[in-house]
């Protein structure tokens, strides 16, 4: 559950550790998490060691000041982020980055099998044009299908004009950057990959290498970018009724 308001604290006094994670630049769906913990460890000092708010609050930020510390993650972000941020959206992007390459390895496998039970080359392309088509035209049917969610991908868009949605939010680019390596791959028909597998004719290396690196690499980037904006969508649904309490 996101959202919990302790009954001893005043509206004012929340507000207070609100402002303080929005300047800390916690993606929304973080910060509401990290303000959960952070309403309750301040609660708790209040009535273990009987201090006011006030102390009680500036002891639980020394206590979080590592965790806000600010770092590069210079995969995703040219600005700098907290380190609670930055552990966070490792993990979460190490675990669609997993899922992502069981995409492509079970795609490119279906290639290879594609090749060498197709009657012939004619046949292979044609089987070649479709897969790729699905891998092209799947993020933009997602995007068309999800208009409610349109407005939280774009990078600019921001709770209060300052914070992201989602750690997922800003990773929604590489999306638009997989659609381009497969709309060129359309293009390509597979045919040095054929050759080579099915009569084992020798290709300019490079050109080979080519054709087999950059369809596993679009392959995974559609991937990623789909479960990526589903994570995102999901998001925004559990934090929904905070961004509409918000807003009020």
């Amino acid at each position: 559950m996101f959202y919990y308001k302790d009954q001893s604290m005043t509206s004012a006094e929340e507000k207070q550790i609100d402002e303080y994670l929005i300047l800390n630049k916690l993606p929304l769906d973080i910060l509401l998490e990290v303000r959960d913990h952070m309403i309750s460890q301040v609660a708790e000092l209040q009535l273990q060691e009987n201090l006011s708010f006030e102390k009680a609050f500036f002891k639980t930020k020394i206590a979080w000041e590592p965790e806000f510390k600010m770092v590069k993650y210079s995969v995703f972000y040219a600005e700098e982020i907290p380190v609670i941020f930055k552990k966070i959206a490792k993990a979460k992007n190490l675990n669609i980055f997993k899922k992502a390459l069981i995409v492509a390895g079970i795609s490119s496998i279906l290639n290879w099998v594609f090749i060498y039970t197709s009657q012939n080359f004619e046949t292979y392309k044609v089987i070649f044009k479709i897969q790729n088509s699905l891998f092209l035209f799947s993020p933009i049917i997602l995007f068309i299908f999800n208009s409610k969610v349109r407005k939280y991908v774009k990078a600019d868009y921001k709770y209060q004009g300052k914070l992201f949605y989602s750690i997922y939010q800003k990773n929604l680019s590489l999306m638009i950057f997989s659609i381009g390596i497969m709309a060129q791959l359309l293009n390509n028909d597979g045919k040095l990959t054929y050759l080579f597998l099915r009569h084992h004719d020798e290709a300019h290396i490079t050109s080979l290498l080519l054709t087999l690196i950059l369809p596993f690499l679009g392959y995974t980037l559609v991937a990623f970018g789909i479960i990526n904006f589903l994570e995102h969508k999901k998001t925004l649904i559990k934090i929904q009724d905070f961004i509409k309490i918000a807003d009020e």
